[in-house]
């Protein structure tokens, strides 16, 4: 699967302790990231992530453009609600876009927990079947 992640700047070290603590799991699919964040993920766990530009640059963007071509199957963004982003708009269109393609989302370690351990089980694999 092709998984993207992104991270708020106030939960970039959240995201990268739940990578660590999930390396195993994400060590088997491909991963994308937005440019900060990859460069910690993979600093921290040796995990091959490909690297767009950081969001503010508009790496969101790109991977908005990969999830509007079907090429993300799982988007990992965790989000500071309690922070106003100038990038909201964006943001707003990402989560329509996974919306339009059935594309699971956790915006939080609580879902991002469920959908991983769904992963393992091989709970979103019908993903292969509805796009086939």
């Amino acid at each position: 699967m092709n998984i993207a992640l992104i991270a708020h700047d106030s939960k970039k070290e959240l995201m990268v302790q739940f990578c660590i603590a999930y390396c195993g799991i994400l060590s088997r699919h491909d991963l994308c990231a937005t440019g900060t964040t990859g460069k910690l993920v993979a600093e921290a766990t040796g995990l091959s992530i490909a690297r767009y530009l950081s969001g503010a640059q508009g790496g969101d963007q790109q991977i908005s453009a990969r999830i509007s071509c079907d090429e993300i199957d799982l988007l990992l963004f965790f989000r500071d609600p309690m922070t106003a982003s100038s990038r909201e708009n964006h943001e707003a269109d990402m989560f329509r876009l996974c919306d339009m393609r059935n594309i699971p989302v956790a915006t939080n370690i609580a879902t991002a927990e469920v959908l991983i351990h769904g992963l393992e089980r091989g709970d979103l694999d019908w993903r292969n079947i509805v796009k086939n």
